[in-house]
This record gives C-alpha cells, structure tokens and sequence, in this order.
C-alpha cells in the first residue's frame, strides 16, 4: 500500500470518528453548561437555543460561545515491511459553553443538545414573561417565528444604543420609541440633532387599520418644538454658568461682568435688547460682547414671545417632547438647547416624575472631550442624570455610532445595551469592557450583523439576544438620501 493510499485511510479513520461525536452538554450547576458536537452537519451556534435532553428531563439552553477544538486521539502504528510508522491522531470538535434558560437548577451530565425550535422557544419565552408592559419591537434572529419583545420596566435603567453608521440604528431607536408610546404611559423627552423624530406622529402609509387607530390616539400627546415654532428660551432661564459660558465669560477672569451677567440677566430677567437701553455702561458692554460673538443674533431667544422649550419641560404640557436641535441654525444654539433642556430636568428632579431622556447622537450632545464650555456644561448635566436621575425617575436613552467619544461617566452607568452593527474592533472592546455581562460569543457575532439586526442585553431582556426590529408605524424624519444616482444606465 503507498503512502497516499495510508493517507487516504487515515483521513477516512478520522471523520470516520469525528462524524460520531455526539451533541453533549454537561452541567455541574444546573446554570451554565459545556456541549461538544461534531463539526459535520454542526447546527449549534453562539446565540443560538438548544435542548438538554437528559434522564431527569428536557431543558431549554442558549449557546454563547462555540469555536474549533482539537483533542489527541491515540497513536496509530502500521508495519510496511522493515518500516513501521508512526502518527497521532488529532480529533477536530466543536466545543463551547451556553447558559440554561428552562430547567430546575439541577446538574446534568451528557444530556444530548439539540436545536430548539421556534415552538420550543417561544414557549419558555410565555413562561417567563414578566407581568409588565412588553414591546414587541420585531423578531428573534435565530427564531425567526417568535415575537422579540423588551421588558418596558427595564427602561428604568438607562439604556445604550449603539451602531454604526447604515446599521438601521436611527430607525431601530424609532421603532422603540414607538412602542413606548403604543404600551406605556412613560413620558419621552428627545434631544433630537438630526430632525430624525420630528414625524414620530404620522403615520407611515400601509398600517394597518387597528394599529393606525391606537397609535393616532396614543400620539395625541407628541408636541415638536423647532426653530421657530417655539424651540426658544430665555437667558433667565439658563443656569448662572450656563449664562456666562454663552457669553464666553470665565468666573475667575471675568469676574465682574459675570457677576453682573448674574444680576441683569438672571436675577432681573432683562433681555439682550434691553442691555442696549440701559443707561449703565456695562450693561451696553455685555450687549457689544454678545453682538460681537453673535450671540444677540440667535434666533433661539425668545424675547418678547410667550413660548420657551423649558416651559414645556417644567410644566410637562406634554406626553412626549421632541426638541429639533437639527433645526437650529448653529452648533452654538443647538448645545444652548440641550443644556437647557437637561438643566430643566434636573430642576425639576424633586417631581419624580418617570422621564426617559432620549439623547440621539450622544457623541455631540455628552462628548467625552467638549469642545466648548457650553457643550462641558451640558456633558456635566447629564453625567449628573446618569449618575444619580434614577433615584429621580430621570432614565436615559443615549444613542451613538461613536462609543468612544461619548463620555465615559454616562457609559458605564448604562445597564442595559442595544448593540447593532460595529465593525471597528476598537469600539468592540470598549463596548465589551464597559458590559461585562454580555459574554464575548455573542459581541462577537456584532460585525457580521446585516441592517436592523441588534444585540440586545440587560434589564429589557429575558436574556442576552439577537433581534431583527420591525417596521416602522410612523414616517422616518431623517432618512438617508436615495442613491439613484447609482442605477445602472445600461
């Protein structure tokens, strides 16, 4: 026999006894587990359901690690006349650990893993479905037939959203959005850069009938503030700091005209009109300097108008409050708004009413880095929120393509996590570092993700699981720009 002839039957041997591998998992706690399997015909995969079949039982499991194995076989010997030879089998397996989501606690060993179906999962799901409001915000990846629904108590904890730019990660948080409204009365404050929820009340043509009908009454409370119709505020109303830094005043080397900035602007409530008429010279300095910056241009103020954004938020006229910063003309306006909003907020915290502060690129809003004074104060604000607004009813919703720019201090107080596409392996290990419990097989699925597919962890879950949201039931207010541009022109 030749060589390769021995080769050939070597190779036979060795998926001979790969192909009986069996689909084992083992138990020692009744908690996690250990499976192997075969790598031919393999249907285990990370995130994915199995069942743990064994004497005492059926169990429901979730894979979340799986990857290559190698374990030594026993060393074959042949005799070819004077020449014996010699090698070592390497047996090929796939190998990984999952957490038991049905079962009694109890350990198990060599209990046959199979994949669930749809049916299977969506029965444990019943079972374990908690007595609050759920928001069926689509379907699960992996079974494909069963409703993905997120626990609306769990936004009692403040929520990160990340996802990179085409990853549906706008769209995804709208349809959220959404479904608080449709099945809680939680009220909604958006800081919203981009006008993408200015139309979060019109209907999207095609709804049905009855869904069309709850949600028209259930955004009857949605009010837009944008520029113009009634997104301004009044210098009394911004915090001291705030004032002097819209200003570019420092405390320290500025020290009188902030104190006077405190006193005119503040406590008597003057306008930057009414610096011009006042007889005082310093008073008609800080008019110049806030010319001079372009300050006094802004359209943001109200002047002698009723309407002010932190009215509405003190006052809570509304339902759900969305504030088109993409409709202000300047970056220095649009910080101005959000710290206001923010300051607002905090003001109110002893009201303790439910709020879920829904900040859309958190990067801009709370950088880790501002590059402005106004924008530090804002960033400090809601650092302040994500530290301490619980106790208040204050929850957050931020929401990034960057992780890495938004501030460290509102990042890691985030307990729950909706992780849809990031390819950059940096953001991968920042996200994975600031959630722990996220286990690395399932993060590490992110980068292969396709649009509208999320990661979704924490509190608004059952369990660590892979989501494709659904259809929007309102109009997108800030989609993409069509690219028929590309069309064939065959």
């Amino acid at each position: 026999m030749t060589l390769d002839e021995r080769t050939a039957d070597f190779r036979a041997l060795r998926r001979q006894i790969e192909e009986s591998i069996l689909p084992l998992a083992t138990s020692v706690d009744g908690r996690r587990f250990e499976v192997q399997s075969s790598l031919y015909g393999l249907a285990l995969e990370a995130g994915g359901y199995v069942v743990l079949e064994s004497e005492d039982g059926a169990r429901l499991g979730q894979v979340v690690t799986l990857e290559l194995a190698s374990v030594e076989g026993s060393e074959l010997t042949a005799d070819e006349g004077a020449v014996s030879l010699r090698a070592r089998m390497t047996i090929r397996i796939a190998r990984g650990e999952g957490v038991v989501l049905g079962g009694d606690g109890r350990p198990f060993h060599d209990a046959i893993a199979r994949p669930a179906d749809d049916a299977e999962v969506a029965r444990w799901l019943d079972a374990a479905r908690p007595e609050h409001a759920m928001l069926e915000i689509g379907s699960l990846l992996l079974a494909p037939a069963v409703p993905a629904s997120l626990d609306a108590a769990g936004f009692d904890r403040h929520t990160f959203l990340c996802g990179q730019s085409g990853s549906g990660k706008t769209y995804s948080l709208g349809v959220m959005l959404e479904r608080l409204l449709l099945e809680t009365d939680l009220r909604l404050v958006v800081l919203d850069p981009n006008s993408d929820y200015v139309r979060l009340a019109a209907l999207r043509p095609g709804v049905a009938e009855d869904e069309a009908v709850r949600y028209a009454e259930a955004t009857r409370g949605v009010v837009v503030r944008r520029a113009g119709d009634g997104l301004r505020l009044r210098l009394r109303e911004l915090q001291p700091a705030t004032r002097a830094a819209v200003l570019d005043l420092d405390p320290v080397a500025d020290r009188e005209e902030f104190a006077l900035v405190d006193e005119l602007l503040g406590e008597h409530g003057m306008t930057l009109e009414e610096l011009t008429v006042s007889e005082d010279p310093a008073a008609r300095a800080l008019r110049l300097r806030a010319a001079n910056l372009g300050v006094s241009a802004w359209d943001i103020w109200a002047r002698d108008r009723a309407e002010s954004v932190v009215e509405d938020v003190e006052q809570r006229r509304e339902r759900c409050l969305v504030v088109d910063l993409g409709s202000l003309p300047t970056q220095g306006e649009q910080s101005t708004a959000a710290a206001a909003v923010l300051e607002a907020l905090w003001r109110r915290r002893a009201d303790r009413e439910p709020t879920l502060i829904v900040v859309d690129e958190a990067h801009n809003v709370c950088p880790q880095e501002p590059e402005d004074p106004v924008t530090a104060l804002a960033s400090e604000q809601a650092v302040r929120i994500a530290a301490e607004g619980r106790k208040f009813g204050l929850y957050l919703l931020v929401s990034t393509q960057r992780p890495q720019k938004v501030h460290e201090n509102v990042l890691t107080q985030c307990d729950n996590l909706v992780l849809m596409r990031v390819n950059s392996r940096a953001d991968l290990a920042h996200l994975a570092e600031a959630f722990s419990f996220v286990p690395d097989g399932l993060l590490g699925r992110v980068p292969a993700f396709r649009q509208g597919e999320a990661l979704v962890a924490g509190k608004i879950a059952s369990h660590p699981t892979f989501v494709r949201f659904r259809e929007r039931i309102a109009e997108e207010g800030g989609a993409d720009v069509p690219a028929g541009w590309a069309r064939s022109r065959r």
